[in-house]
């Protein structure tokens, strides 16, 4: 698991949470204004001790204050950042005292199944107390007084948060023997136990040009020597049994095979889908490469027997390519054409037989691995989706446009995103490949596959109908 804990803060207009927001979050970002309404969007910044700020609109703003449909608008947003948030702090203005609303706020918080942290902001003379004492009534465990417009109170407040926030749990891969576990995936005969012996250096396996040789998924400890004063690189390596299209899947031996096959992707952190560069992609690799992905694991492409290709366009050069070059440029952009579904993986050029390149795609495991623990920020995340939403929206269903309120990085290996918007439905594949590639692009995530998970409107909605 990753992501990072979010932080919202709520309340109804004009109590100061803007200013909040900004005291919190170090430096001025949310625009403060006496004027009710102003903020209405969903505002999100890293805050300095490492937790995401949410700053929203207020909510129950008066039909002078604001047209209906931007209130409307600016209140699903807060509802959806009050949902998303680990934990809410409830602002309301400690000189006017307990209104109508702010009881409202309170028990539609506690349906909500959250249990807020009431600050008391505007207490700019705390010896005062104004009307402080009224908002006991409301019988919040966490009550804080301060003033953020004068920077009263606040270390109190930022204490309080680190003890009640949860804490990240620690990422996979941190233990001091760990070893990044990869296996070589791909349809018989293609190359993946050679790529084994090739790097063991040892007749470990039986290697056989029959195809379907190999019928166990075999497990093996390996440590690439990288050079003199240098750490090993530690990896397991699972090879196993060359994959057939079900259909072609006649025996028990060849479906148990198919079974092992599957349990090591299920096992692995990194998979190498094993492609015969004399033969290009074929049906069968693309399907091997949607199931790869659909299980979540990094994948990365290896273009086996490439010194038979070259050997072959060295005697009988084809028409159209200048050299080597061109001739392996081309074949790169035909593989991105037919693979078009893969998180922009990583491709090398490899040969079992001579050894070509196996330090460069072993280095290219160790580098996915290390991208799968990476931890997306939430105020850059929500800034890239705001800014691709801008530069190409998506098109409208049925008089609708599928909009995001807010995003959050909640699960790494595979990374999970949690889009809350306006219609889960209304997200199209080619948006959701447009939002996975802008990702993938900005955050340096090539080869990891990435899922959303949303929630809409309408899921809220019928929750709320059956409780």
């Amino acid at each position: 698991m990753g992501g990072q804990v979010s932080v919202a803060i709520v309340g109804r207009p004009n109590v100061g949470k803007s200013r909040l927001f900004n005291r919190l979050a170090g430096k001025r970002i949310s625009i403060v204004h006496d004027r009710p309404g102003v903020t209405r969007d969903v505002v999100v910044a890293d805050s300095p001790d490492g937790f995401a700020l949410m700053d929203t609109g207020g909510i129950g703003m008066l039909p002078e204050m604001t047209p209906q449909e931007i209130q409307d608008a600016t209140e699903d947003q807060a509802e959806f950042a009050i949902e998303a948030a680990n934990l809410l702090l409830f602002v309301v203005n400690g000189r006017e005292g307990l209104l109508p609303l702010d009881e409202t706020l309170a028990v539609k918080f506690r349906k909500m199944g959250k249990s807020p942290v009431l600050v008391v902001n505007k207490m700019d003379e705390p010896e005062k107390n104004y009307a402080a004492a009224e908002f006991g009534k409301l019988g919040f465990q966490h009550v804080v007084y301060v003033s953020a417009e004068h920077d009263h109170g606040i270390d109190v407040l930022s204490k309080l948060l680190l003890e009640l926030l949860p804490e990240l749990p620690l990422l996979s891969g941190n233990g001091q023997d760990f070893r990044t576990k990869i296996a070589f995936v791909g349809r018989p005969n293609v190359g993946k136990s050679s790529l084994c012996n090739r790097l063991l250096n040892m007749e470990r396996l039986i290697v056989s040009d029959v195809p379907g040789t190999t019928r166990e998924t075999v497990e093996l400890d390996f440590d690439y020597e990288v050079g003199e004063g240098q750490k090993p690189w530690k990896f397991r390596l699972f090879d196993t049994a060359g994959l057939k299209r079900r259909k072609r899947i006649d025996t028990s031996l060849d479906y148990f095979s198919a079974v092992r096959t599957k349990h090591a992707i299920e096992e692995v952190d990194i998979v190498f889908l094993v492609l015969d560069a004399r033969e290009g992609v074929t049906k069968q690799d693309k399907i091997l490469a949607g199931h790869i992905l659909e299980e979540g694991r990094a994948l990365a492409i290896l273009v086996n027997k490439w010194d038979l290709a070259l050997e072959s366009f060295r005697k009988d050069p084809l028409p159209g390519y200048e050299d080597e070059k061109d001739f392996r440029k081309s074949y790169l952009k035909s593989i991105r054409k037919e693979l078009f579904f893969m998180p922009d993986s990583p491709v090398c050029f490899v040969s079992a037989q001579t050894g070509h390149a196996i330090k460069d795609f072993l280095q290219m495991g160790r580098d996915l691995n290390s991208r799968l623990d990476k931890s997306i920020s939430t105020s850059a995340l929500n800034k890239l989706i705001g800014e691709m939403w801008e530069h190409r929206p998506p098109a409208k269903i049925k008089g609708k446009r599928f909009k995001v309120f807010y995003a959050v990085q909640v699960e790494n290996r595979p990374f999970r995103i949690k889009l809350f918007c306006n219609r889960e439905h209304k997200l199209g594949d080619p948006y959701r490949r447009y939002l996975e590639k802008g990702i993938h692009q900005k955050f340096g995530l090539s080869g990891c596959p990435l899922k959303f998970s949303l929630a809409g409107k309408e899921a809220r909605y019928k929750e709320e109908t059956k409780s």
